[in-house]
């Protein structure tokens, strides 16, 4: 149970919460130095809901029940009183100095909670999938490209089947190519952009094995998707493309190109020797 992180959870599956269990997630974020020392009767009329209502939220955390969740709750602030961190909300008033700090906190935050969401096995399968892959397609659209075009650029280093579209049609239009043995890395912050999403169809209607990098463990996106690894950058819904967001997802897919490279190493040696020797004359 320590290494459950209750808060990482909770902002994961945010979106996916019923208006009762959205109710008692609220309260605990607001609450959580109370809620640790409350019992489910407390929670449940803090809350306003019947008791049932707080232990389905708990089932709903894939906890066993309330007492497991508060354990879990401990462990997290005890995480969070070790590692203080500043606010990150940025105002007007911040001289460069507290909006440095600010930056950084807002990084770290990211970093460390998508650490905390990371699931060794989804890395692992989806590993074993690009491994296997004839391609390993890379998409995004608006901000999310940026970290697509990244992953291309990272894997075309080892491996000559990585892939990236640029424009919204040839994307669309290379994942109607796509078929049964190769992989898609999709990226989408929210799970619920439009052009994301269409790729998402045509790609699940081709058998492409799907995996994703996105925010949230329910959305249109990972209804399609094979395998899903959640970042834990929060993103407020003016703040489109925040560096926090980018970080986190880059920090994903370099370790997913860590783990290819050891599980391939012979070759991934090799063919970074040969893009490397590629390159060398460019270098003054």
């Amino acid at each position: 149970m320590a290494k459950v992180d209750i808060f990482s959870l909770i902002r994961s599956r945010y979106n996916a919460f019923t208006n009762t269990e959205k109710k008692v997630a609220d309260y605990i974020l607001e609450n959580m130095q109370d809620v640790i020392y409350m019992s489910i009767t407390d929670l449940a009329d803090a809350c306003h809901i019947g008791e049932s209502s707080v232990f389905r939220f708990c089932k709903t955390m894939d906890l066993k029940g309330y007492q497991e969740f508060k354990i879990a709750l401990a462990h997290s602030i005890s995480k969070e009183e070790e590692t203080p961190q500043l606010s990150g909300e940025i105002t007007m008033q911040d001289s460069i100095g507290e909006l440095s700090a600010k930056i950084l906190a807002n990084t770290v935050s990211a970093l460390t909670e998508t650490l905390n969401l990371i699931n060794e096995q989804d890395i692992s399968k989806a590993i074993d999938s690009m491994i296997k892959a004839e391609r390993i397609h890379f998409f995004g659209v608006g901000a999310s490209l940026m970290t697509a075009m990244e992953g291309k650029n990272k894997f075309m280093r080892i491996t000559n089947k990585s892939e990236c579209a640029i424009d919204s049609h040839l994307q669309i239009m290379s994942a109607a190519l796509m078929t049964e043995k190769d992989v898609a890395v999709l990226i989408s912050y929210s799970g619920s952009t439009k052009d994301t999403i269409e790729v998402a169809k045509i790609l699940n209607e081709r058998g492409v094995k799907i995996i994703s990098i996105t925010r949230f463990a329910k959305s249109p996106l990972t209804n399609y998707s094979d395998i899903t690894l959640l970042c834990g950058a929060n993103e407020g819904p003016l703040q489109g493309g925040s560096l926090s967001a980018k970080i986190a997802q880059l920090y994903l897919l370099d370790l997913l190109y860590a783990e290819y490279f050891k599980r391939t190493y012979k070759e991934s040696v090799l063919n970074k020797e040969y893009t490397a020797k590629a390159v060398i004359e460019k270098m003054l």
